[in-house]
């Protein structure tokens, strides 16, 4: 076969009558018939689970990675840390505080005290003894069991009578936990946060001369929320807001805790 077809062309191939040749090779043998391959499928070796297998292990190792050199950055900042107490000349009257000022919870019952200049009479929240006017200064809050909670920072100015935006247009840098998983900044607007995990204690990291007020969550060692650019130009006081009780459901206290940066 292989034979005839080479013969018959040679024989044709000096022709300049292209459609003599043509016609010419139709008269040469058909070759024998090819299978149909159109219902056959062959399916190419499948590495989707070995690479996804990869991209996850990676993605681990980076993680605890990031989470290493996180927990160097926050024991740095923990050196920071200052002793707070709070405030009871300017808890709002349902407020509790424990003895040693370092927890507060939401009372049900308006308590008669002294209506000073530095009491809150409408917003639900009580000040450090501290304030801050330079430098950088960090402390913990715990905030386990709770399902509302605000934290943060106040200039000293504000009128602690009625109302109050929080906003740092208003001298106010606080996050805060509404809805048992609703986490925000009150940016002025509010950014919605979100969270991979919800914190059991809160670090608030201030930064006078370079305008910054950082939230982590200490035992993810997990930045929260930034705000950045602040313009600082008073004393600012640490801001406690155990929100409502709810009868009950967010009885547990924000308790300032002791810091250990020595581990």
């Amino acid at each position: 076969m292989k034979e005839e077809l080479s013969t018959e062309v040679e024989q044709l191939s000096p022709s300049e009558d292209h459609l003599h040749l043509l016609q010419s090779l139709r008269t040469l043998k058909a070759a024998p018939p090819t299978k149909n391959w159109a219902g056959v499928r062959v399916s190419p070796p499948s590495y989707e689970g070995t690479v996804m297998r990869a991209v996850n292990q990676l993605e681990e190792t980076l993680s605890k990675q990031m989470k290493k050199l996180f927990d160097v950055k926050l024991k740095g900042i923990q050196q920071s840390a200052v002793d707070l107490t709070l405030d009871p000349d300017s808890a709002h009257p349902k407020l509790i505080l424990s003895d040693d000022g370092k927890q507060v919870t939401h009372g049900d019952v308006k308590k008669n005290l002294p209506d000073n200049p530095q009491r809150f009479d409408y917003c639900v929240i009580v000040l450090a003894k501290q304030s801050f006017s330079s430098g950088r200064f960090y402390y913990e809050v715990q905030v386990e069991g709770k399902t509302k909670w605000t934290l943060g920072v106040m200039r000293e100015s504000i009128n602690r009578k009625g109302l109050i935006t929080a906003s740092p247009q208003k001298g106010v840098w606080v996050i805060c936990l509404r809805n048992e998983n609703e986490y925000s900044a009150l940016a002025g607007p509010s950014v919605r946060l979100s969270l991979k995990s919800q914190p059991q204690k809160v670090g608030v990291l201030v930064d006078y001369e370079e305008g910054l007020v950082s939230f982590y969550d200490v035992d993810a060692a997990a930045l929260i929320y930034s705000f950045t650019g602040c313009c600082f130009t008073e004393k600012l006081f640490p801001l406690f807001g155990p929100s409502l009780n709810d009868g009950g459901k967010n009885s547990a206290p924000l308790i300032i805790s002791p810091v250990n940066h020595t581990e």
